[in-house]
């Protein structure tokens, strides 16, 4: 059945074209197939060596929109910057005892948050949190003193994003149920992201291709140089 409905969504979209951002994400949302609300995923190639140090692109922002979801997060803090972290909204706030949790394969969060003085402590669950890319990491916000600013932040919808080895930016923008327009809205502001965040060394075409997909429907191609343009 699956298989079914994502041919008779493939026929919607023509493989060989490139979209409009209009287009691509108005199609995008009418070809997702699944009756849950799918999420919304963009990949963008840029054009770099992700092996050179001077040509990481990585970063963070606020989506206007958020995600579409209720986004869980824990905050490794003590004493005041405890309770800051609880009065924002975090679901889980500790130290050791949030180390055993996570020790203990709970992991049941989307977003984690450590005020500086607590990363010996976080460093204990570093090998869990680190591939999963639930690090705290100050180049993102989420090592910070301000860790009710931070929640608050993350909790609204903040999208970190980093390029992977292959040189593809990664990222889920919303939910389906969102509509085209607002999942337009977040695209264009990460798109923005991406493109001040272009390493000066970076050499030739840097936005190579661009494409969105829902999580159970076909991939939409959109043009990069018309995608760039509304961003400017």
């Amino acid at each position: 059945m699956a298989g079914k409905k994502f041919a008779a969504a493939s026929k919607k979209v023509d493989s060989a074209k490139k979209y409009t951002v209009d287009e691509a994400f108005k199609l995008v949302v009418e070809s997702a197939p699944a009756k849950f609300d799918e999420s919304i995923d963009v990949a963008l190639r840029l054009g770099i060596d992700p092996k050179q140090s001077d040509q990481q692109v990585r970063g963070a922002i606020a989506l206007p929109h958020g995600l579409g979801k209720d986004v869980k997060v824990v905050v490794f803090a003590k004493g005041p910057k405890e309770a800051e972290a609880k009065a924002a909204g975090a679901d889980f706030v500790g130290a050791d005892d949030l180390v055993a949790k996570i020790q203990g394969g709970w992991l049941d969060f989307d977003k984690c948050i450590a005020t500086p003085d607590m990363m010996a402590t976080v460093s204990k669950v570093a090998k869990i949190l680190g591939p999963r890319g639930l690090m705290p990491n100050p180049k993102i916000g989420t090592v910070t003193m301000n860790v009710g600013e931070a929640v608050t932040a993350e909790k609204k919808g903040k999208l970190d994003f980093r390029v992977d080895k292959a040189g593809i930016v990664h990222a889920g923008i919303g939910k389906k149920s969102m509509g085209d327009a607002k999942l337009r809205d977040n695209f264009l502001v990460l798109l923005g992201a991406l493109v001040k965040a272009k390493p000066a060394s970076s050499k030739g075409i840097y936005l190579k291709s661009i494409s969105v997909a829902s999580t159970m429907g076909p991939g939409v191609k959109i043009e990069p140089n018309a995608a760039a343009a509304i961003v400017g």
